[in-house]
């Protein structure tokens, strides 16, 4: 069909690839209704364009004058509107999203609908007159194109007219429900235009369950309260443990329409025992040792979905990698439980049977100046033609050979690579570095006057060849380290060069030959310009004189007893009385008295003193005298 009337009224553009399906029917009742979803691929990224896809209910006869042909109406319309459901109508954004259905991905319905968008449930309904003739067209179509699909989904026994309806609503959407696991929905509903009053049904109950004992009780009669269309009546299967078969239950409505004719509703539930799932597992053979193997399983004879949990790790899907590190076998258990929570147990055996292996791994250690390293691996158990790789010592060292020797490598860490015609294996190994020569030495001294005389103690290390250059014109080569001795009489740079015949180490040092003299500032012959002293400085002889009283009376006046000293680096004094007992005795850079004996001033009187006094350079200078205290 390329051309509809009614549709291009609907959708405003060419219509293309329409389907029609019409037909005459004769209510029962005053009111006649459905429920439908629609549908299309056009969603979501045709939503707002020309691309409005469109249908139609158009429903025509006695009592119905509506401007569509025939002077039908539509009545696929929006909910307590005249909109006519199309693309542009119903979508993801806009004022009637909350009619849109996502199911991008299989988002909403999975793999039951294709579609990428839909409606909700909407319903047709009309006020018609009883036992008359009327006529009903379907109608859908593309507009514009033929590249996307749109479709029309119809309730079954969903057109009705004045009797109230009994459907079964399960978590499957069949009507089955499964012991332990899954309860169910009767609903019954009546016309729309009756829900204005109560109306109580009574309905019989049927079927081979035992009321009570394969089912709980349910509520009978039904009673709608004004303003209500649909009552449900909860159906709970009782587990009961026994094996039974299936049993079903049915409820059945009578009704007598306005129109006098009797209309019987009928819903029916099956309740199922629990499953006996089953699981199909793979037991993996591998040859060659991974850190883990993949293996699955896939459970049947449930209700799906299905959760898997291997007893090893954290995995819950159908497939998981099990970890084997040897050969031989280890079992792994798999619990596959369905959506009812009913659970089976199975073992996956994983084997390992690898031959290939790294026997042998040997290393010839690296030069210090010179890459002369060698690494060498055997294998065994190998299958067909093997194939070597080594790397190292850092990732971008990558050496592909087709022998199990490399040559001519530095120091560090080399990864053996063996792969034969089944596996792969790895081991890896350390390449050192013999150590080179490390030139070193020490000296007895290192600066001093003109001419220095220095002692050299060789210290280097992994050397046999060593070259002294003094740096004085003198240039030596010996095969060992005994010490060497250099008179300097200027300042020198000393190099040493150790050798083992192939790699070389340098060492330098320096020999400062200092400006020397009298450096001491208090000597006769203080020399400004010396940078080291050579021990040749005079100091002038030491100066000492006395005191001849002193009033220890805590006044802070002439309270003690000290010398005036000049060029004396120690002075040793003692004190004494008129009979030679020693009053006081110190030795300092200027030694003092306080006039007191045990804590106490000494007698008034005439006392005697002796020093010596010792120059910097060690010369003694020796007097005596006498001296009075007056205390008072």
């Amino acid at each position: 069909m390329s051309f509809d009337t009614d549709l291009n009224a609907i959708a405003a553009g060419t219509v293309t690839n329409g389907a029609i399906l019409e037909f005459d029917f004769v209510p029962s009742g005053d009111t006649i209704q459905f429920r439908y979803v629609f549908g299309s691929d056009e969603y979501p990224e045709f939503f707002g364009s020309s691309f409005n896809d469109a249908f139609g209910f158009f429903l025509s006869g006695p009592g119905i004058n509506g401007t569509f042909s025939n002077n039908a109406i539509n009545i696929a319309t929006l909910p307590n509107s005249t909109t006519p459901v199309t693309i542009n109508n119903v979508g993801p954004t806009g004022a009637n999203s909350a009619y849109y259905v996502n199911n991008v991905g299989g988002l909403a319905y999975s793999t039951a609908i294709q579609y990428d968008g839909t409606t909700v449930v909407l319903t047709a309904k009309a006020v018609v007159q009883c036992s008359q003739t009327y006529h009903i067209k379907m109608a859908i179509c593309n507009v514009l194109d033929q590249s996307y699909d749109s479709g029309v989904f119809i309730e079954a026994d969903s057109f009705s007219s004045e009797a109230v309806d009994i459907d079964v609503q399960t978590v499957t959407g069949d009507t089955s429900v499964v012991e332990g696991c899954t309860n169910a929905m009767f609903l019954f509903t009546r016309p729309s235009n009756q829900i204005g009053d109560t109306l109580i049904v009574n309905y019989q109950i049927g079927g081979n369950a035992t009321y009570g004992v394969d089912y709980l009780p349910i509520q009978n009669p039904v009673i709608f309260l004004p303003g209500v269309d649909t009552v449900p009546i909860l159906f709970a299967p009782i587990q009961d443990n026994i094996n039974d078969g299936p049993e079903f239950v049915t409820l059945t409505a009578t009704t007598i329409t306005v129109c006098g004719d009797t209309i019987v509703s009928t819903g029916e539930i099956w309740i199922f025992e629990g499953p006996i799932i089953t699981i199909n597992e793979t037991d993996p053979i591998t040859y060659c040792i991974n850190d883990s193997v993949l293996a699955s399983a896939f459970a049947f004879g449930g209700y799906p979905p299905y959760t898997y949990n291997w007893n090893f790790a954290n995995q819950t899907g159908d497939t998981a990698y099990l970890p084997i590190s040897q050969n031989g076998t280890i079992n792994y258990f798999v619990t596959a439980t369905d959506a009812c929570g009913f659970s089976k147990t199975d073992t996956v055996t994983v084997t390992m049977n690898q031959t290939l292996a790294v026997d042998t791994m040997g290393f010839q250690n690296s030069n210090y100046c010179a890459n002369t390293g060698v690494v060498w691996g055997m294998a065994q158990g190998v299958t067909g033609q093997p194939f070597y790789n080594w790397t190292g010592p850092n990732p971008s060292s990558t050496y592909t050979i087709d022998a199990s020797v490399l040559q001519n490598i530095p120091s560090g860490w080399y990864t053996f690579t063996v792969a034969d015609n089944v596996c792969l294996v790895v081991d890896s190994i350390f390449v050192d570095t013999d150590p080179g020569p490390v030139a070193d030495f020490t000296s007895s001294i290192s600066s001093g006057c003109a001419p220095l005389s220095v002692n050299f103690i060789n210290e280097s290390s992994n050397a046999t060849i060593f070259t002294w250059n003094f740096g004085n014109g003198n240039v030596v080569t010996v095969n060992d380290m005994n010490p060497l001795n250099q008179i300097f009489t200027d300042t020198s740079i000393i190099t040493l060069i150790a050798s083992d015949g192939v790699c070389n180490d340098t060492i330098t040092g320096l020999v400062l030959i200092e400006n020397c003299g009298c450096t001491d500032p208090s000597a006769t012959n203080y020399n400004p310009l010396a940078t080291a002293s050579d021990g040749s400085c005079v100091y002038p002889t030491p100066i000492i004189e006395g005191p001849n009283v002193i009033t220890p009376d805590g006044d802070g006046v002439n309270d003690l007893f000290e010398l005036d000293i000049i060029n004396a680096a120690k002075v040793e004094l003692v004190i004494t009385n008129r009979w030679g007992n020693i009053m006081f005795k110190g030795t300092s850079l200027n030694p003092t008295w306080d006039g007191k004996v045990n804590g106490n001033v000494v007698s008034d009187g005439v006392y005697f003193y002796k020093y010596t006094a010792f120059s910097v350079q060690g010369d003694e200078v020796v007097g005596h005298g006498f001296f009075h205290v007056v205390s008072k």
